[in-house]
C-alpha cells in the first residue's frame, strides 16, 4: 500500500481523513496519469448513497476538470456499473466514491481505467509520486484556461444501459414463481437490484432500500444479514441476496436462514460453469481466506483452485493473467470475467438463481456440495502505523508459533493487515469450533497489547 492508496483505492473518514482537498489533488493527479494522451477525454464519475458524496464529488469535479477532463456525472449507481460504463461508453476512464461495507462516515474514492479495470499497483504509484511532487502550494501539472478548461455533463441513460446488460447476462431467465428478499443496504443498489429482479417475474420482497444519507451498512446488507435471514424464513421465501453499500459484493440467504458465503457461490456457480464446459481452464481462483473446505470440494469435482493475496485486485491479475472467466472472495466479491471486469453483486445474483433455476434445487441443496470447516476471524484494533510490525514482532510471532503447534497439523493460521481499516485480522481455521474462537482471541488480544498506539 501506498501513502494514499489502500488495498481498494483512496479511504478514509470523510472531510477528515479523505477531504476536499486530498479530492481535489485526486482528481488532478488522476486524470493527468490516465488520459493525458487525450485531448479533452472522458471521464465518468459516480456515487454511492452516502451524505459526503456530493462533497467529494464537487472536490473531485474541480480537480478533474482544472486539467481539462470532460466530467460525465452519473449519480448513484454500483459500482460494478462504472466498470461496464467506462468500457461501453468510450470513456478514458471512470471514478467511483464510495466506502463499500464502511459505515457512514467514511468514504473512498476508486479509479477504473479505460477498460473498466481498477488500476494496477503501478499506475496508483504513478499517481501518488505525481501528487507526492506536485503538492497544491507548488503544482506543476497543467492548468489549461479558456475554452480549454473542463466542463461538466450529465450522464443520462445510464442506469437503463445498466439494466440492459445485466439482463444480456441470464438470457431467457424466467424466475416467475420465485420469492426472493433482498436487501440493498440503504445503498448503490437500491434502485437498480428490484427492478432487474422484477423484470425476471420473481416475487420480490426490499429490505433496506431507502437512502438517506446516513443510513448506509447501518445494521443492513452484507455485512449485517440478520435480519434478512429471519425475513426469508419468516415468509419461506426462495432465497435472499444482501448487497453491500456499493453493490459490488453479495452474500445470499438460503431457504431455510442459513448464510450463503462467497466460498459458497463459487462453488455452486463454479461446479455449474464446469458441468456445462465454461469454466475456463477448469480453474477458480480464490484468495488465501477461502475455506479447506472449498479447497477439497473443488479437488474432489476436477476444478483446480488457485489462491492469492487478499483482494480483489489479486484475484482478477491471476485471472487476466493465467486465462481464467471465475475468482472471488469469501466476502462475496465474485468476478465473472466472462461479463464484467470488477466484482458485480446484482449480476452474481442473477448467476447464482439462474443456477437454482437450471438444476431445480433449493438453495440449500445446492450450497450442501462444499462443506466448510469452522473458521473464526477476530479483529485485533492497532495503530495504523504500527499495523507492519507484525510479521516481526517477537512476541506476537512467539504466540502464533504456539498455536501453531497446538492446531498440530488440524487447521491454519492467516494473520494480516486490513487495508482500509487499522485493524490486523486473526483468522483461524479448524475442525472444533470452540478451541479455534479461543486461540483466535488469544493472538488477536497478543497483538493488540504488542500494537498499540
Amino acid at each position: 500500500m501506498g501513502k494514499f492508496f489502500g488495498t481498494d483505492g483512496v479511504r478514509g473518514v470523510a472531510n477528515r481523513e479523505l477531504t476536499p482537498e486530498l479530492a481535489f489533488a485526486l482528481g488532478r493527479a488522476g486524470a493527468y496519469v490516465l488520459a493525458r494522451k487525450i485531448v479533452a477525454p472522458k471521464i465518468l464519475v459516480a456515487k454511492d448513497s452516502r451524505l459526503s458524496g456530493d462533497m467529494l464529488e464537487a472536490a473531485l469535479t474541480a480537480g478533474l476538470c482544472s486539467v481539462g477532463a470532460q466530467v460525465y456525472h452519473a449519480g448513484v449507481i454500483p459500482t460494478p456499473a462504472v466498470a461496464y460504463l467506462v468500457n461501453k461508453g468510450n470513456f478514458a476512464a471512470g471514478v467511483m466514491i464510495s466506502a463499500s461495507h464502511n459505515p457512514m462516515i467514511d468514504n473512498g474514492i476508486k479509479f477504473f481505467e479505460s477498460r473498466g479495470f481498477k488500476l494496477p499497483d503501478a499506475l496508483e504509484d504513478e499517481i501518488e509520486a505525481i501528487m507526492e511532487k506536485n503538492p497544491p502550494t507548488n503544482d506543476k501539472l497543467p492548468r489549461p484556461v479558456g475554452a480549454d478548461v473542463g466542463a461538466v455533463h450529465n450522464a443520462p441513460g445510464v442506469e437503463s444501459d445498466y439494466i440492459k446488460f445485466l439482463l444480456s447476462t441470464v438470457p431467457g431467465l424466467d424466475l416467475r414463481g420465485m420469492k426472493i428478499v433482498i436487501d440493498c443496504a440503504n445503498g448503490a443498489t437500491s434502485f437498480v437490484a428490484p427492478i432487474v429482479l422484477e423484470n425476471l417475474g420473481a416475487e420480490i420482497i426490499t429490505l433496506h432500500n431507502t437512502p438517506n444519507g446516513q443510513n448506509i451498512n447501518e445494521n443492513c446488507g452484507s455485512t449485517h444479514p440478520e435480519s434478512l435471514a429471519m425475513l426469508v424464513k419468516e415468509l419461506s421465501a426462495d432465497a435472499g441476496i444482501a448487497f453491500d453499500g456499493d453493490g459490488d459484493r453479495m452474500l445470499a440467504v438460503c431457504e431455510k436462514g442459513d448464510l450463503i458465503d462467497g466460498d459458497s457461490i463459487l462453488a455452486i456457480c463454479g461446479l455449474d460453469m464446469h458441468e456445462r464446459g465454461v469454466l475456463k481452464n477448469d480453474a477458480i481462483v480464490a484468495t488465501v481466506m477461502s475455506n479447506q473446505g472449498f479447497e477439497v470440494f473443488c479437488r474432489e469435482n476436477g476444478i483446480v483452485l488457485h489462491r492469492t493475496d487478499v483482494g480483489d485486485r489479486y484475484v482478477l491479475e491471476k485471472m487476466l493473467a493465467d486465462n481464467y472467466n471465475l475468482g472471488g472472495e469469501q466476502s462475496g466479491h465474485v468476478i465473472f470475467l466472462d461479463h464484467n471486469t470488477t466484482g458485480d453483486g446484482i449480476l452474481t445474483a442473477l448467476q447464482l438463481l439462474a443456477v437454482m433455476s437450471r438444476k431445480k434445487n433449493s438453495l440449500s441443496e445446492l450450497a450442501s456440495v462444499a462443506e466448510a470447516f469452522p473458521q473464526v476471524l477476530v479483529n485485533a484494533k492497532v495503530s495504523n502505523s504500527r499495523k507492519p510490525e507484525f510479521e516481526t514482532h517477537p512476541e506476537i510471532k512467539k504466540a502464533q508459533e504456539a498455536i501453531e503447534a497446538e492446531l498440530a497439523g488440524e487447521g491454519r493460521i492467516l494473520v494480516r493487515p486490513s487495508g482500509t481499516e487499522p485493524l490486523i485480522r486473526v483468522m483461524i481455521e479448524g475442525r472444533d469450533k470452540a478451541k479455534i474462537e479461543a486461540l483466535a482471541k488469544k493472538l488477536a488480544a497478543v497483538t493488540e497489547k504488542c500494537l498499540a498506539n
